[in-house]
């Protein structure tokens, strides 16, 4: 048995997991709710142009409690996925992760709580781990607050699994690894990489090459954070998205350069090296917890995501919303 969603919340929206997401749930024929981050350009990030009439977005912040009480009114889902996610940033603007990361997830986890929802899906980050201690993680690995960032994403996961324990909020806390896609910043590896070859250059700046990840193309992720939200027993829980592999930043980008046929040098700019004991050097997760509870399994093979994103990237008109020459933080 699982749980049926009639209309869903979708915190962080307009950004790149999340328009996916409610690509996903529109697909399914669940009414969604998306929250864009507030501006005065009224721009909807990923979602601009898109017509769905079972679409309904809204413009906000999640700092704001009255404002998330409000939003939260009338749906039985909460997919919270807003939040401040550069680790670059967050080295020099601790506070904001503090304000978005864990206030904005108090804020929704109470909201949830007064309005009655049924079901919230709070999102974790595999940088919570930090660099493996063992392999493959699993979601009883310590955790290691090896950034401002991954500090704020502990504190949040602890505010929601405190609300389970305290006031029994029906809370699962997914915690994908490393998604990439279509629509993803410029300041991850793998579209900066994309962007700067699709754009002609052939001396690629990149950072520390030795780290392993385990990448999660787009749709597994939110295959899998849906998963979780139909899934029945699973409140309370901390479950990691993963594909249980992992692979080094070099072979990925040589992996990269095969698809599009580039002969390119990489070149290291120390302006995007993390300070020693920031970096990350090795994640690779345990996807056994998420396998027992749900059907969800990873479906897209690193190969074929990296086709479908270098495809996507290589449309002019999605290339020029990207800044390649410019180290995005």
């Amino acid at each position: 048995m699982s749980r049926n969603i009639k209309k869903a919340l979708v915190t962080g929206a307009d950004g790149f997991i999340g328009s996916h997401l409610v690509d996903m749930l529109l697909s399914e024929g669940i009414e969604v709710r998306a929250l864009s981050q507030y501006n005065s350009f009224n721009n909807w990030g990923w979602l601009e142009g898109n017509a769905d009439p079972r679409l309904e977005v809204v413009c906000g912040d999640v700092r704001d409690a009255a404002f998330c009480r409000h939003i939260a009114q009338g749906v039985d889902t909460i997919f919270h996925l807003a939040a401040l996610i550069a680790i670059p940033y967050s080295y020099v603007a601790p506070e904001s992760y503090v304000d978005t990361n864990i206030t904005g997830t108090l804020n929704m986890c109470q909201a949830a709580r007064d309005m009655g929802v049924e079901r919230i899906v709070v999102t974790s980050t595999s940088e919570v781990y930090g660099t493996a201690q063992y392999v493959p993680i699993d979601e009883l690995h310590p955790r290691q607050p090896q950034s401002p960032y991954s500090a704020t994403k502990i504190g949040a996961d602890a505010i929601a699994k405190s609300f389970y324990n305290a006031f029994g909020l029906p809370v699962v806390i997914a915690r994908p690894f490393n998604t990439y896609g279509p629509r993803q910043s410029a300041r991850a590896i793998i579209p900066t990489i994309i962007s700067q070859i699709a754009n002609g250059m052939r001396e690629i700046k990149v950072g520390d090459l030795r780290p392993t990840r385990d990448f999660n193309y787009v749709t597994d992720t939110c295959h899998g954070f849906i998963a979780l939200a139909k899934a029945e027993g699973v409140e309370g829980e901390e479950i990691n998205i993963a594909t249980g592999t992992e692979v080094t930043m070099a072979d990925t980008l040589k992996l990269i350069a095969e698809i599009m046929g580039a002969d390119v040098r990489y070149v290291v700019d120390p302006a995007r090296l993390r300070p020693g004991k920031s970096e990350v050097f090795r994640l690779c997760g345990d996807n056994s917890k998420i396998r027992s509870l749900t059907d969800w399994v990873p479906e897209v093979s690193l190969k074929e995501g990296l086709t479908r994103t270098i495809e996507w990237f290589s449309d002019p008109e999605n290339l020029r919303r990207y800044k390649s020459g410019i180290y995005n933080q």
